[in-house]
């Protein structure tokens, strides 16, 4: 859902964001973990913004490109990548967040009223280590934006643009300390449209919902760096678009989400969210991908998740970290095992979100693949006094 379907920030915390914009370094983070997901995507109207209620006609490529009548949205990437006997994961995402409705008329050559975040983590299979960044900026003197013709999306160095006016094959590079990867995106299967023709409802409230698309089985090929070493890789990548203005409702707490690649030309895509009992809300849905690219929805009471195994960081809070799926209706069994278990990020926003393997079956033929899970809405257990 990707991926962070999350971040709607309500306006109290665009308000903290853009204050401490002003007082730090845009390569300072906001205090770690310091916003959670429920206070984010609350799912009250927003007076001025427009809200996901129906469906639309998409209209590529100038759906690529930003929607700033929509309160938020984001472009993510995760995927799977190797070089020779080593095995990396890494996604990016960026994201936009309108402060208010409308642009203030200012003088001031940094007046904005949209400002630009971006998550970027590297999960080193090799080492066992997990590195993470982000970065902030307001959309002003060219410091962070997004643009359609050509397709851009950046904050600072940090850029995902366009080779061609076509929008892909894209081409990604981003640094941070002695981390820098710098990669190159094609896709072997069309774009799809999730949820009802690209309208993804979150909850039974209308407009708690996000225009939703995705690339599923992109080609990659690059250059990962970390401190005096140079990684050539190749691999598959994930790519999920979506635009919003509210998305949970009251009783939901956070979400898992699973986009699954098979060895067999299939991919997987399933949200599951939890409302605040813990128990999966029936709203939950995913998309089944086809070799060909046909889609075929899948509801919440065809899917089976069972957690197997648990994991708890530092900070306290005790994640999901080993899943059996099973969808009886296409035959489908899946063992699916994080590469590493600590692959939270804690930064202004805690989650858990790595790279994973899979093992398993569709019908008679056993498969194998990669893929990445998204934990939200998890909060530590309180201390006994």
């Amino acid at each position: 859902m990707a991926r962070l379907l999350w971040l709607g920030v309500n306006y109290l915390a665009y308000l903290l964001m853009a204050t401490l914009l002003l007082a730090c370094d845009h390569q300072q983070s906001m205090p770690a973990g310091s916003t959670d997901i429920q206070s984010i995507l609350g799912g009250e109207a927003q007076e001025g913004f427009e809200r996901a209620e129906s469906p639309r006609r998409f209209r590529f490529p100038d759906d690529h490109g930003p929607h700033p009548q929509f309160k938020l949205e984001w472009w993510y990437i995760t995927g799977n990548l190797t070089s020779k006997q080593q095995h990396f994961g890494f996604q990016i995402t960026f994201f936009r967040f309108a402060l208010s409705s409308q642009q203030t008329q200012r003088d001031s050559h940094w007046a904005s009223n949209q400002m630009y975040m971006a998550h970027f983590a590297i999960t080193d299979v090799a080492q066992a280590k997990f590195h993470h960044f982000q970065r902030m900026s307001r959309e002003a003197l060219d410091l962070a934006g997004a643009q359609t013709k050509p397709f851009k999306v950046w904050i600072y160095d940090w850029a995902l643009k366009s080779e061609t006016p076509d929008f892909l094959p894209l081409a990604l590079t981003t640094q941070d300390k002695d981390i820098k990867i710098k990669l190159r995106f094609q896709s072997e299967k069309p774009l799809i449209l999730q949820g009802t023709n690209g309208l993804s409802q979150k909850s039974s409230a209308p407009g708690n919902a996000s225009y939703y698309y995705s690339f599923t089985r992109l080609l990659t090929s690059g250059q990962i760096h970390i401190g005096k070493n140079i990684y050539q890789v190749t691999g598959l990548s994930w790519m999920d678009r979506e635009w919003s203005t509210s998305t949970l409702a009251k009783n939901q707490i956070g979400w898992d989400w699973f986009a699954l690649q098979l060895s067999n030309q299939q991919e997987i895509m399933f949200y599951q969210i939890r409302q605040n009992n813990g128990q999966p809300d029936p709203i939950s849905r995913g998309t089944h991908v086809h070799p060909d690219g046909q889609t075929t929805p899948l509801l919440h009471s065809e899917v089976n998740i069972k957690v197997v195994k648990y994991w708890t960081s530092d900070t306290g809070i005790t994640y999901p970290n080993a899943w059996q799926i099973s969808i009886p209706k296409y035959r489908i069994n899946l063992s699916i095992t994080p590469y590493i278990a600590n692959q939270e990020i804690n930064l202004s926003m805690r989650y858990w979100e790595g790279a994973v393997k899979i093992e398993g079956s569709v019908g008679s033929e056993q498969v194998s693949g990669h893929g990445y899970v998204e934990l939200s809405g998890y909060t530590a257990t309180p201390k006994k006094q």
